[in-house]
C-alpha cells in the first residue's frame, strides 16, 4: 500500500479513523445522493510544499469503494504549487464523501510535515551529518508522520520505546548516576536476551567524561551544548562513538551545529512543529 508502511497498522488506523467520523452513517449523505451515484473529484493544491500522502488517499477510497478508479498525478515526494492537480478519483458518491475529510486531514498533515523535513534537509545540504525525527508524533500516526518525514529526505530514529535503548536525564537520574545506569542496561539486555543499540544523553563534560569512562554504548547524545562546546565535545569522542546533537535545533541553527562535526542530529520540530500544507477535494460537477 505504502513502502515501508505496515499495511495492517494501516488498514486499522483508516477503519479506527473512517468510525471516528461516520459512527452510525453519514446522514447528510445518505438523505440526498442516491445510493448508486458516481462522482468524480480531484485533489487541487493551495499551497507550496512537498506533496505527501497520495498513496494513502488511494489506499483510503479504495477501502470505502474497492471500485474506486485512482489516477495518480503527482507522486509522493515532489514539490508541488497553488494549482497543482495531485490525483483523480472516480467512486461511489457516498463512499467519497465519507472518506473525503480522513483523506485531506490526513495529508494534509503529512505534507507539512515533509515540506518542513525537506526544508532541514536543504538547510544541511553538503554536511556530512544524518537529520533524525523524534518521538514527538501525534498518537497513533507516528507511523504516518515517520513515513512523511522520509519523503522529505530526513530519516528516522527509534518507532518506539521497545526498538532501541536511549538513556536520558531522567534515567541517569532515577538509577543513581551514569555508569549503574549504562551498566544495569547493559545487564538487562544481557539477561533478555536483546541485541539494541545505546544512546546515553549527555548534559555537559562532566557527564561526557563518565561516559567515556564507562564504556559499553553506541551512540553519545549531546544535550543544549553550546556551538563551540559541542564542537570540543566531538573532538574529544573522536569517533569512538557515534555522536548526535539535540536540543535548540532550528532552521536557523541546523547548519551551525551540522558543522562541529556530529554524526546526527534529532530534530523534534520535524513533527512537533509541522504544520498543514492546504488541500482541497473538489468533487466535478
Amino acid at each position: 500500500m505504502i513502502q515501508g508502511v505496515d499495511d495492517k497498522l494501516l488498514t486499522t488506523f483508516i477503519t479506527n479513523a473512517l468510525h471516528e467520523d461516520i459512527q452510525d452513517g453519514d446522514h447528510t449523505s445518505l438523505a440526498c445522493i442516491p445510493i448508486d451515484k458516481t462522482s468524480k473529484a480531484h485533489l487541487l493544491v493551495k499551497d507550496v510544499g512537498i506533496l505527501c500522502g497520495v498513496p494513502f488517499a488511494k489506499t483510503v477510497f479504495q477501502h470505502v469503494d474497492p471500485n474506486a478508479v485512482f489516477t495518480e498525478l503527482i507522486p509522493d515526494g515532489e514539490y508541488v504549487k497553488h494549482g497543482d492537480i495531485a490525483f483523480e478519483v472516480e467512486m461511489n458518491a457516498q463512499a467519497l464523501l465519507k472518506s473525503e475529510r480522513l483523506v485531506l486531514n490526513t495529508m494534509q498533515r503529512l505534507s507539512g510535515v515533509s515540506t518542513l523535513s525537506h526544508r532541514f534537509q536543504t538547510e544541511i545540504e553538503n554536511k556530512p551529518v544524518t537529520i533524525l525525527d523524534t518521538r514527538k508524533t501525534a498518537p497513533l500516526m507516528r507511523f504516518l508522520e515517520k513515513y512523511a518525514v522520509r519523503v522529505g529526505g530526513c530519516s528516522n530514529y527509534r518507532d518506539g520505546l521497545y526498538d532501541r535503548i536511549m538513556i536520558k536525564d531522567n534515567h541517569v537520574d532515577a538509577s543513581g548516576g551514569i555508569a549503574l545506569a549504562i551498566e544495569k542496561v547493559n545487564q538487562y539486555l544481557k539477561d533478555n536476551k536483546l541485541d539494541l543499540k545505546i544512546t546515553i544523553e549527555v548534559r555537559n563534560l562532566v557527564e561526557l567524561h563518565q561516559v567515556l569512562e564507562a564504556g559499553n554504548v553506541d551512540r553519545i547524545m549531546l544535550d543544549n551544548f553550546e556551538l563551540p562546546i559541542l564542537a570540543e565535545a566531538v573532538a574529544t569522542i573522536d569517533g569512538r562513538y557515534e555522536t548526535e546533537a539535540s536540543g535548540g535545533v532550528n532552521l536557523h541553527t541546523v547548519r551551525k551545529i551540522a558543522s562541529s562535526g556530529v554524526n546526527f542530529i534529532s530534530v523534534g520540530e520535524l513533527t512537533h512543529s509541522a504544520g498543514s500544507l492546504d488541500l482541497s477535494l473538489k468533487v466535478k460537477k
